[in-house]
């Protein structure tokens, strides 16, 4: 870097968060000129589209000038630019669709490349044409723009370079030559197919650039959990790639997501385009309402969280592991959830102690698909079934003559009033234990209307401390994996197809809560047309 560099741009290259390009830097240089003019072309040439800035000049934010001032000021020996990728990691309304507009509109008005192809790429149509909205509004907006470029419905043509958004799939675009590429909301990707094709598309360029730009996505395999990880390991100094720019805008695990100071850390533009008393009312939601907790955190503070939307937080839940002993002949209600015969099928007990549900939760799993699950994603299914929380049947399905006996025995120890089950794959089973076992099973479907009383009665009495579950390590498990849906009526059940693993447990729990919640009263909104007696 030159010594005579600008003192306040030394200070701006240096604002990425845990990052400094020129520790990494080797023999490329940072060129002012370069930088200067990125900055004064979006300043100057670029305005707000929409909103009350609508018309105005885009003066970019500290933040952002570190960001473009990286990306374009700092070259190679041969002159070209050192970045060719970056991930801007940063939450929701933070400005990223301006900021990547006037970057697409630099690089297209003013890079110098001959024939040149930008792209911006979307997981749906909607979401790419919004940061091509707001290219066409710039270039409108700006006279000396608007007389050198030729407007379409769905592209920009400058001289012999061009820009367009993109959505469809993957396959579709083969044959790119791509010079810029910006992938939009990279977590919303259902696949990594688009990414690496447009990737792979510029190859044939001097100075290519790709910039993936998004929230957090939820822990999951994924693209763009598989670029955070690259970035936070760039970052950090464990991988060395001097032309991958890291930018992440986050808040830890470990930080106190009620503190203000943790927003303006996970929000570089906090104050401007989101206002403080927007997060506090996100966040003032998100402590009132468990099942949004996961969105405020992960949109809100760029958190991952281990799904999409968790419902229970594991603090009330742990604060519930207060032994569980039913009472030996007394009365309780089953749930049964009978899954497909390779997974794990759970029966969960639940007895009344005045306002509080006591759980005993049993498990069943193929000894085959235990072992494979062990090795294969670390779940201790055999440690679990070593510690007699889990019992295991022989081969790769599970044995339901098994789990009739079972079942059968804790019949014998305590007085099952009810033992509710979605007849899904097992009618027959159900009509044995109906028919031949004397016991009074229950249809009991998984739709909304038969699952949301259930559903709701079942975490207001977590969130009130009014569940004894016993600490039991396999229901504690699901309990962290379980994401609900919710409808346009305010029903929410639990998703099996969105949790991130098995919530069986949760599922028969639910199930068993819901059928002992009616002991008080012999009867409320828990009786839906969709629960029928055997």
């Amino acid at each position: 870097m030159p010594a005579t560099l600008d003192f306040e741009l030394q200070k701006t290259i240096r604002l990425v968060p845990g990052y400094d390009p020129c520790e990494t830097a080797g023999e490329c240089t940072f060129d002012e000129e370069a930088a200067g003019n990125a900055l004064a072309f979006i300043e100057e040439c670029c305005t707000h589209v929409k909103g009350e800035l609508a018309r105005e000049p885009f003066v970019l934010k500290p933040w952002q000038r570190a960001m473009v001032a990286n990306l374009f000021g700092w070259k190679r020996k041969d002159g070209t630019r050192r970045y060719r990728e970056a991930l801007v990691y940063v939450p929701r309304k933070n400005g990223k669709t301006t900021l990547l507009a006037a970057i697409i509109a630099y690089v297209l008005f003013a890079d110098g490349e001959p024939g040149a192809e930008l792209y911006s790429a979307a997981a749906d149509r909607d979401q790419a044409k919004l940061v091509f909205a707001q290219v066409k509004g710039m270039v409108h907006n700006e006279p000396v723009l608007e007389s050198a470029a030729t407007v379409y419905q769905n592209s920009v043509v400058v001289g012999g370079s061009s820009y367009k958004a993109i959505s469809a799939e993957a396959g579709t675009k083969h044959g790119y030559n791509s010079h810029l590429v910006v992938v939009d909301e990279l977590h919303a990707q259902p696949n990594r197919e688009l990414v690496d094709v447009l990737m792979t598309s510029t190859g044939a360029r001097r100075q290519p650039l790709t910039i993936h730009i998004t929230t957090a996505d939820f822990d999951r395999e994924s693209i763009c959990n598989e670029k955070h990880d690259y970035a936070c390991k760039v970052r950090d100094g464990i991988i060395e790639d001097p032309a991958f720019l890291p930018v992440i805008y986050e808040a830890s695990i470990d930080d106190d997501w009620t503190d203000p100071e943790i927003w303006a850390k996970a929000n570089p533009n906090l104050g401007v385009s989101v206002s403080e008393e927007y997060i506090a009312h996100e966040c003032k939601r998100a402590q009132e309402s468990p099942t949004f907790e996961n969105t405020f955190k992960r949109l809100h503070l760029n958190i991952k969280t281990e799904q999409d939307v968790r419902w229970l937080p594991m603090e009330a839940w742990d604060a519930c592991g207060a032994e569980a002993a039913l009472p030996d002949g007394g009365p309780c209600w089953a749930g049964l959830d009978l899954s497909a015969t390779t997974d794990a099928t759970a029966c969960v007990l639940a007895a009344r102690d005045l306002d509080t549900y006591i759980l005993d939760a049993h498990f069943w799993i193929p000894a085959d698909k235990a072992r494979e699950r062990e090795k294969r994603d670390r779940v201790p299914y055999l440690t679990w079934a070593r510690q007699g929380f889990i019992t295991l049947t022989e081969g790769n399905v599970v044995d339901y003559e098994v789990v009739r006996r079972d079942i059968n025995a804790l019949a014998r120890k305590y007085r099952i009033v009810e033992l509710a089950a979605d007849p899904w794959n097992a009618y027959h089973l159900l009509d044995e234990m109906q028919a031949q076992d004397g016991l009074n099973v229950l249809e009991h479907r998984q739709g909304f209307v038969s699952m949301s009383g259930p559903t709701k009665e079942f975490e207001k009495a977590v969130l009130s401390n009014k569940i004894r579950h016993g600490d039991n390590p396999v229901l504690r498990w699901m309990a962290s994996n379980v994401t609900v849906e919710t409808d346009a009526s305010g029903n929410i059940k639990p998703s099996k197809k969105k949790s991130t693993e098995k919530i069986d447990g949760i599922v028969a729990a639910i199930m068993a809560v819901g059928r002992a919640a009616m002991n008080d009263t012999g009867g409320s909104y828990y009786d839906t047309h969709e629960l029928e007696v055997w």
